[in-house]
C-alpha cells in the first residue's frame, strides 16, 4: 500500500484544483483588464458598448469567462462545502451526518451556477 500518491495526477486532486483554480483567475483577470481598458479609452454610449461587447471576438471571451467564473466558483464553494459542514462542525444532533447538509449545498451550489451560466449565455448570444 502506497503511502504517497501521485501529485501530478489530474484526477480530482488538490493539484488540479489549484491549477484550474490559477487557470481561470488568469481568464477573469485578462477580461476584467479588457472591460477596464476598454472603459477607460472610450467615450462610453450604449452603442459603442453594445458594438464592443456584441463583436464575435468579446462574445467568445465573454463566454470563456463565464465557463471560468463558473469553475471558480464550483471549486471554491465544493472546498467551503467539505471545510465547513462536517460532522465534527454539526454534531449528531442533525441526523449523524453531515453528509446530507453537505449534499443539499453543493447541489444548491450546482444548480445555481448552472442557471447563472445559462443566463448570462443566453445575453450574450442575443437568444433571448
Amino acid at each position: 500500500m502506497a503511502l504517497v500518491t501521485n501529485v501530478t495526477s489530474f484526477g480530482r486532486t488538490g493539484l488540479s484544483d489549484f491549477v484550474l483554480q490559477r487557470v481561470t483567475a488568469l481568464v477573469l483577470g485578462a477580461y476584467g483588464l479588457c472591460l477596464v481598458g476598454f472603459f477607460a479609452t472610450t467615450d462610453v454610449s450604449h452603442t459603442s458598448l453594445a458594438a464592443f461587447l456584441g463583436g464575435t471576438l468579446m462574445q467568445w471571451f465573454s463566454t470563456a469567462a463565464i465557463v471560468a467564473l463558473a469553475v471558480h466558483a464550483w471549486i471554491g464553494m465544493w472546498t467551503v462545502g467539505t471545510d465547513y459542514i462536517r460532522q465534527h462542525a454539526f454534531g449528531a444532533g442533525l441526523g449523524g451526518s453531515a453528509f446530507g447538509l453537505r449534499l443539499v449545498y453543493q447541489f444548491g451550489c450546482v444548480a445555481a451556477i448552472v442557471v447563472y451560466m445559462a443566463w448570462s449565455l443566453t445575453i450574450i448570444w442575443g437568444l433571448a
